[in-house]
């Protein structure tokens, strides 16, 4: 073979080659060249990820953790009573001193919800204060469904906490977290109930830590606690009282609130929490106590950032809690502190801002001590506190929950001091649930208070739950005139055949 037939056999081989590359990739890459949508995308090359070549690191794979979690964030329906306006007088109602039914039209029930996160296999809940203040009922849906009417075991508007119990066992629950670890950056997750849709997971980052947003308020005696957790997970009405969890399923915050700068209140960009060294504390306080502990330092407080000229132009540092007075006898005196000393740390931990401190101080309870680190004229010091109550000493408060008594279907509690002090009321027995067709059609619905009844034996105060089952029973077969009020203090009454 000569050069010139070799160099033509090799351009020959050449675009035979190059004619049958092309004719195979033309098929291969045809779109009509496959029968179904899974050829079609199989031989595309838009898309050259798969399972074996792109893996979701651990460390950022939300849906381990949205698993865990969403059994156990419950949906929360509270029924609060609202007042009807009153037509015209009545003389019944003026010898009774109490709004005839039938001139009046019936208090109407309104409905709020929110979330709530199970915190134990027994049925112990998690909410915002916010969520069922004022309830007259709480009834709580789970994932599946499955619902339950909860009671209230106590609650906390100073950090607008709440506990409640079902009854229920094996119920799949959220572990508490370590709000301390989490680091701003950090990705987590929001899980709750917005607009009623159940079930609702949303994904975001830990934006800052220790905010005080201003939104509680305890005008009696100024004990709120703001130092959320701030995050852009997206938060909406009826998320209040959900889970804020990292990707572990650890419950690190409470969704509390959110920033809107709309009419409609919906969510702008950012979320606010309470923080689980909190919430653990504060749930912990009602389980066992039924009331918060709180224990106070006995300080007043500012930022310095907030500091007019005057008071800050001789300081050393931009950054802390600057004291502006000291309580007497408080914890705070007995530590040594001052006016214009500027506290710096608590514990170990840097108090950069009043919520910090108010944080690390709401963890303990009166009689606890603490380290306080602080600057006096610009030179370093430390301390030791021991924290009491707003009384100026160490007790635990204890409150004796109230005793529930059932008769006929209908179940009755003793009111708690607080509602006796609110309504300006000595006693009464509060319906907590009604099951009985009779007790319902005559008028008696949960949150109903009764004060009196007057019977065949003529009108009975009443003071407490089992004061109203004996008259109750004496009755028996008697038609009677039920008396009362609701929460909101409207006043009301009904009749009933005692069976």
């Amino acid at each position: 073979m000569n050069k010139k037939q070799f160099f033509l056999g090799i351009i020959l081989a050449s675009l035979i080659g190059g004619v049958i590359a092309l004719a195979g990739a033309s098929y291969l890459f045809s779109p009509n060249s496959a029968t179904n949508f899974t050829d079609k995308q199989n031989t595309s090359l838009v898309n050259s990820l798969s399972d074996e070549k792109f893996n979701v690191p651990d460390g950022i794979n939300f849906v381990a953790s949205a698993a865990a979690v969403t059994p156990a964030v419950v949906h929360v329906k509270s029924s609060v009573t609202v007042s009807q306006s009153q037509r015209g007088s009545d003389p019944f109602e003026e010898f009774f001193g109490f709004r005839n039914p039938e001139r009046e039209m019936q208090p109407r029930e309104a409905m709020s919800s929110g979330s709530g996160v199970i915190i134990s296999e027994d049925g112990y809940i998690v909410t915002n204060n916010h969520v069922i203040e004022n309830a007259t009922k709480i009834d709580i849906s789970l994932e599946d469904n499955t619902r339950y009417t909860a009671r209230v075991i106590g609650t906390d508007p100073t950090t607008d906490l709440a506990l409640l119990k079902i009854e229920a066992k094996g119920l799949r629950f959220v572990k508490f977290g370590d709000s301390d670890r989490i680091k701003v950056g950090e990705w987590v997750l929001a899980v709750g109930n917005p607009f009623d849709l159940t079930s609702t997971v949303t994904a975001g980052i830990i934006s800052a830590k220790a905010r005080n947003i201003g939104i509680l308020r305890d005008l009696e005696n100024n004990l709120q606690v703001e130092s959320f957790l701030q995050t852009d997970a997206v938060v909406n009405r009826g998320n209040s009282g959900g889970a804020l969890v990292n990707l572990g399923g650890e419950l690190i915050g409470i969704n509390t609130a959110i920033a809107s700068n709309n009419s409609s209140g919906t969510f702008t960009g950012y979320a606010f929490a309470v923080p689980s060294s909190i919430v653990k504390k504060v749930m912990d306080d009602l389980l066992e106590y039924g009331a918060v502990q709180r224990g106070l330092l006995g300080v007043q407080i500012q930022d310095i950032s907030r500091l007019d000229e005057n008071l800050s132009g001789g300081l050393t540092t931009s950054r802390g809690v600057y004291v502006i007075d000291v309580n007497k006898g408080g914890g705070g005196e007995e530590a040594g502190l001052k006016s214009g000393d500027v506290i710096i740390g608590i514990d170990g931990v840097e108090t950069n801002n009043v919520a910090k401190l108010q944080e690390m101080v709401a963890r303990k309870r009166p009689g606890d001590k603490v380290e306080i680190k602080y600057l006096r004229n610009g030179k370093e010091a430390k301390a030791t506190g021991m924290l009491k109550n707003i009384s100026g000493d160490t007790n635990i408060v204890k409150v004796v929950p109230p005793k529930i008594v059932s008769f006929n279907g209908v179940t009755f509690e003793d009111i708690k001091g607080e509602m006796k002090e609110r309504l300006s009321i000595e006693g009464g027995a509060g319906i907590t649930s009604v099951e009985d067709d009779n007790w319902r059609k005559s008028g008696a619905k949960p949150g109903f208070i009764i004060t009196s009844v007057i019977g065949s034996g003529g009108r009975y105060k009443i003071t407490n739950s089992e004061q109203l089952v004996d008259v109750l029973k004496d009755n028996v077969g008697e038609e009677i005139v039920i008396l009362g009020l609701y929460p909101n203090g409207q006043e009301y009454y009904f009749e009933i055949k005692i069976e």
